[in-house]
């Protein structure tokens, strides 16, 4: 027998597995197992080699259809009779963009090989040949025979053979915080080959069983071993990503590898997630190809009514005559070519460059970085940044990302008494802090040094002898499943199935009574110094109906007792009536507790009689040997024995949150952004963190409780909730609900509300209320209810977890965060932004994320407004050239318009830009809510900026054409020609569009002015080059714009004309800007005008932190306690109590660092004195 811990997660789909087709294997028969080609260990998650990567590479970027387009335009520009500018205007730009990607690819593949490498390449021994060898993981076949060491890894999916003859094997699961302990047995038949490598040699048992699948709490499957046949359950399956702890080796057959595994199973699908803006693109390129060619098929139309009137006057001086139609033809497709900027295929290149250096700021932010265990902020993708400004849904795991996982033990109530809490010395209660002074436990020699307690008062009853304290902490020290190690004299390690169990065994520890020991008959303890063991009797095990769990032990003295633990108003049915005094004034302590958030238990006891245990035993052996209804009867035994007992009080246990989780999760509510739990905890366990990061409250109208056992049970209970509106459409939209509301359901009720016929229903009802929890929900629920909100809810999600049991969540939401703690990183490397703590995602979102969506808005408004300015030029030049596909601008202007001249300005203000600094963004959260809205850049917006650019474009083209129409030079000659018309317009352009990203412009840098006056002085120095006669003189025909610029430029009227078309192109700006804020300010501007008013530069002080208010509840806590059924049947060697176990989570990891430590924000109620300026 062993113990192991997997992740587990309860699935209630299917009440049993039909196999859709058999897997058969055979030990240490290499030949025939790979005969049915099953999938082997190695993990692939890289999409190129070294071979395939080009090819492969460029048939993705072909596949955008902005680059596709250029291709087809190079096409056409190779043909004369169609091409209206140099082949370079194309292939420069389509080069760079082919290039840039190409290497970005290349980056994040190469990455994907060194993750893969470093999996695949760990070693684990194999029998092969009679010898165990050292193997790779990935050449680790199925029907392979290894063997693991203690604190290795499980490599693959396994049955387990023999283990060493340590009694206890724990695995402790690395895929997840939310770790489990559970009962193993191996078959009694494997079990005799021990380690002998030879008997293991000839071992050729074979192996029927389920296909592979995602399943986590089931497994079917039969062996054969010299003609018998014996029955595989997931009791002796171990699961890849576990880790050996507590024994010297264990032998194992394996069953699946790779992508087979129940891990790899649950992973979900890999998609390629693109942003809300990314779509909208796509929708936008595709009217704009529209309009492109409605825009090329009125020139051309121009151009054959054109032919046909006047081209007729100018045939005589063609070589070959052309009709109109051709000609229109033609012209056409020559336009095509000449307005192509209007798709740019830059814009591209740009987006991802700003996506980058958005990723930076996040990896490079030393406010998101967690010293304690040295883990900064990844942003594991640079294509989801802007998103993060969208995030209208949260769901978040429990386990390991709102809480520590670190049971500490806080209060408790003996006797009627309360201790824990610290009052001054006028009675008041005073807030303990980590300056508070804790109870000196020097006196005991074996305390645990990290326990830490501040109520002396508890000592001084303890050392004095009060009887009912000390059979209060001896109860605490004899009833429970934890496992000791001593690997010094006086060093103890408690393995403990379950943090809560942990953090009671070891209170009584420090409180003078010592767990020191276990066999499966007896338990030893140190009593106030005294070395005392107990004969254990009967372990009364725990399971979820149950609620409580008992042992029964005989003192060296020979005196029967009966220890119980569990839920308060379990115990109470059960107490002594003598005890109703005892059970009013414990009441009120729960209550108290409850109120703070607490998980709570009752203890009680029961001396027994001797005659009446050993009749019990007797009956008790009948019932657990009964072939038909065992559990009944067992169950009755149990209920007989636990009546009459004596109260001696509670236990209050806080499961620690992390640093700032119910600051980041208010913060985040004021953003009107909607938290979500979903997590395999019990529902008392998940309702006890929800009210103590404040997103179940007192005050709420009422909280709904979903836990059904069928469909129509659910279906009314959705109903009864009043929220539910019978609408019918394809999307669910947010509706007003008055007052505030939660819903709490649990894993097998949803699963009937995921069905097709219920699953609006449940999303209705869901969307109305502020706080939603899912409890026992498996790894493919998390993702199902994602799935469901992205389908008829027009919102972003962002899904954020720490284990294996959340990559499916974290992979279907369209953001994945992962917490890289210390139990594995498997949620990490499926994520796409990681850190160390949940406080850092408000950063995330209110910081970066709204700062990254604000630029990319602005970057795609600008940028579109430049390029359709500069493209309508074109359109209307067309009407006065004879619609002959002549360009407005030089050719060399063309190429360098986006290339050069505009690029660096606009990528300055998409990297540096920020309307308002992080301070302010933390004190008004309500900035976040125009991205998820989509105020920012929509389709209605793209609509104002076309229309913007339509107005610039007519001002930049008649302007300088009237200016330049029949006007001569000072000294008389004439200055109308095409080469000085198009010097001007473009010079206008490029003018015009500066200012404008000046006004767009926020904040300020130096690295903004650079650039932009940079490009501006660029600019002229290359038409000074260009129109030089030195370059005329080098390639005449590239250069034709000879003496151009400074003929041009020495006119004042032409410098009047530039300041011209600038006024008139931004004054309609200006003047739309200062109404707005006057008559229609958003918050932006709000916010921007209060700070604008304040005169110094200071950071306000932390606020000082409040002392919390005694709160009571009588809402129970409901013995939140996560303990698994299972563990009497270990700690009594089998024989008593055998019972099939469930799950609860998880080992208590032992990190976290002091608020103080990382310099959090400052949370603080806005008020009306001064405050920091911004930035801009």
């Amino acid at each position: 027998m062993f113990l192991a811990t997997i992740p587990h997660h309860p699935s209630v789909f299917s009440p049993s597995w039909v196999w859709k087709e058999e897997r058969h294997l055979r030990a240490n028969d290499r030949e025939l197992n790979l005969s049915y080609k099953y999938a082997d260990n190695a993990i692939k998650t890289s999409k190129y080699n070294v071979f395939t990567f080009l090819p492969l590479n460029l048939f993705e970027q072909f596949q955008r259809l902005a680059n596709a387009y250029f291709l087809f335009l190079l096409c056409l520009q190779s043909i004369p009779e169609v091409s209206s500018l140099p082949w370079y205007t194309t292939v420069v730009p389509l080069v760079l963009v082919l290039s840039m990607t190409m290497a970005k690819d290349c980056s994040d593949d190469m990455n994907r090989h060194r993750c893969d490498r470093q999996v695949n390449n760990r070693k684990v021994e194999v029998l092969i040949e009679g010898e165990l060898q050292s193997e790779k993981w990935m050449d680790v076949q199925v029907g392979d025979i290894i063997k693991l060491e203690n604190n290795q890894f499980v490599t693959v999916r396994m049955e387990v053979i023999k283990v060493s003859p340590s009694v206890f094997l724990i695995l402790l699961s690395s895929s997840s915080r939310e770790t489990n302990l559970k009962v193993k047995q191996a078959l009694t038949v494997t079990g005799k080959l021990e380690d002998s490598v030879e008997k293991l040699a000839n071992f050729n048992g074979e192996v029927r069983c389920e296909p592979p699948n995602n399943r986590l709490d089931k497994f079917t499957g039969t062996l054969t071993l010299k003609g018998e046949t014996y029955s595989l359950d997931n009791e002796r399956i171990l699961l890849r990503g576990c880790t050996l702890r507590n024994t010297q080796w264990c032998f194992g057959l394996v069953v699946f590898g790779g992508p087979d595994t129940k891990l790899m199973q649950n992973c979900g699908r890999t998609t390629f997630k693109r942003t809300s803006i990314d779509r909208l693109m796509n929708v936008l390129v595709l009217s704009i190809f529209g309009f492109l060619m409605i825009m090329c098929l009125i020139l051309a139309i121009g151009n054959g009514i054109w032919e046909y009137q006047e081209g007729s006057k100018f045939a005589a001086f063609l070589p070959k005559g052309v009709s109109a139609p051709f000609s229109a033809f033609l012209t056409f497709w020559s336009y095509v070519i000449i307005l192509n900027t209007v798709v740019p295929i830059s814009l591209y290149v740009s987006v991802e460059i700003i996506r980058l250096g958005n990723s930076f700021y996040i990896n490079w932010d030393r406010k998101m970085y967690y010293p304690k265990s040295d883990t900064p902020a990844e942003a594991r993708t640079t294509t989801l940044n802007e998103e993060l400004g969208q995030i209208k849904y949260i769901f978040s795991d429990k386990t390991g990302t709102l809480t520590q996982n670190i049971m500490t033990f806080n209060k408790c109530s003996i006797n009627g008494k309360s201790y824990g809490e610290l009052l001054d010395f006028s009675g008041q209660r005073v807030e303990i802090n980590e300056k508070t002074e804790k109870v000196d436990f020097s006196w005991n020699n074996l305390a645990d040094p990290k326990f830490c307690f501040h109520d002396n008062s508890l000592v001084e009853v303890v050392r004095a002898g009060n009887p009912e304290v000390q059979a209060f902490f001896r109860l605490l020290a004899l009833c429970h499943t934890v496992m000791p190690e001593e690997k010094k004299e006086g060093e103890l390690y408690y393995q403990a199935q379950s943090p809560d169990e942990g953090a009671l065994v070891t209170a009584a520890r420090n409180f003078g009574f010592v767990f020191r020991s276990r066999t499966p008959e007896s338990i030893t303890v140190v009593e106030m110094g005294e070395l005392v063991t107990y004969e254990l009797l009967a372990v009364l095990d725990f399971n979820n109906v149950r609620k409580r769990m008992s042992v029964i032990v005989r003192s060296p003295e020979g005196k029967l007792t009966l220890y119980c633990k569990g839920a308060d108003t379990i115990i109470f049915e059960r107490l002594s009536p003598s005890c109703s005094n005892l059970t009013e004034v414990t009441t009120e302590h729960l209550n108290e507790f409850a109120g703070e958030g607490l998980r709570t238990l009752a203890l009680a006891y029961k001396d027994i009689d001797p005659e009446y245990m050993e009749d019990w035993k007797l009956r008790h052996h009948v019932a657990n040997t009964a072939m038909d209804e065992r559990e009944e009867k067992l169950d009755a035994l149990y209920e007989e024995i636990e009546k009459g007992l004596l109260l001696l009080g509670s236990t209050a246990v806080e499961d620690k949150l992390q640093d700032g989780v119910p600051q980041t999760i208010e913060q985040l509510s004021k953003a009107d952004i909607k938290i979500w739990v979903l997590t395999g905890d019990k529902q008392e366990t998940a309702e006890n963190i929800g009210y103590s990061c404040n997103m179940l409250r007192e005050e709420m109208n009422e909280v709904f409780i979903v836990s059904a056992n069928t469909a129509e049970e659910v279906r009314k209970e959705l109903h009864r909730s009043g929220l539910f509106c019978l609408l019918k459409t394809e999307t669910v939209a947010d509706e007003p609900v008055n007052g505030e509301y939660a819903m709490v359901i649990n894993g097998h009720s949803l699963a009937f509300a995921l069905e097709k016929d219920m699953e609006m229903e449940l999303l209705r009802t869901a969307c109305m209320c502020q706080t939603v929890i899912c409890c026992r929900v498996t790894p493919l629920q998390k993702a199902q209810v994602v799935e469901l909100v992205k389908k008829y809810k027009q919102a972003v999600t962002l899904a954020i977890g720490d284990g294996a049991n959340d990559v499916s969540m974290i992979k279907a939401a369209h953001i994945g965060v992962g917490i890289s703690g210390q139990e594995g990183m498997q949620a990490v490397l499926s994520s796409d932004y990681s850190f160390a703590q949940f406080r850092y995602l408000q950063r995330l979102l209110l910081v970066h994320g709204r700062w990254s969506y604000l630029r990319m808005c602005k970057f795609l408004r600008y940028f579109f407004y430049k390029n359709f300015t500069f493209t309508f030029v074109h359109f209307w030049y067309g009407f006065f050239c004879g619609f002959s596909a002549q360009t407005a601008y030089d050719d060399w202007f063309i190429t360098l318009f986006n290339l050069v001249y505009t690029a660096l300005p606009v990528l300055s203000l998409s990297l540096f830009d920020q309307d308002v600094n992080d301070w302010w963004s933390f004190q008004y959260p309500q900035l976040y809510t125009p991205g998820q809205l989509n105020q920012y850049f929509s389709k209605r917006a793209f609509v104002y900026t076309v229309l913007h650019s339509v107005y610039s474009s007519l001002v930049l083209f008649f302007i300088p054409w009237a200016a330049m129409y029949d006007t001569v030079r000072d000294d008389g000659k004439d200055i109308v020609d095409y080469q000085s018309f198009a010097l001007l317009a473009q010079t206008c352009l490029l003018i015009a569009v500066s200012i404008q990203l000046g006004l767009d412009t926020h904040y300020w840098t130096a690295m903004n002015q650079f650039f932009l006056w940079g490009s501006l002085s660029v600019y002229f120095a290359v038409i000074f080059t260009m129109y030089s006669n030195g370059m005329f003189l080098t390639l005449t025909s590239s250069f034709p714009f000879i003496g151009t610029a400074r003929n041009s430029l020495n006119q004042p009227n032409v410098w009047l004309t530039m300041l011209l078309t600038s006024i008139l192109c931004v004054l309609p700006v200006v003047a739309y800007r200062f109404l707005r804020i006057l008559l229609w300010p958003t918050i932006n501007d709000k916010v921007r005008g209060r700070g604008y008013k304040v005169r110094q530069d200071k950071v306000l002080p932390p606020t000082p932190r409040r002392v919390q208010a005694r709160r009571t509840s009588t809402r129970r806590s409901g013995y939140a306690f996560s303990h698994a059924q299972g563990y009497g049947d270990l700690v009594t060697s089998g024989k008593f109590l055998r019972r099939t176990p469930k799950r609860r989570p998880a080992l208590f990891s032992q990190t976290d660092s002091p608020l103080a430590q990382t310099q959090p924000q400052f949370y603080r109620t806005i008020s009306e004195r001064e405050e920091p300026p911004l930035s801009p």
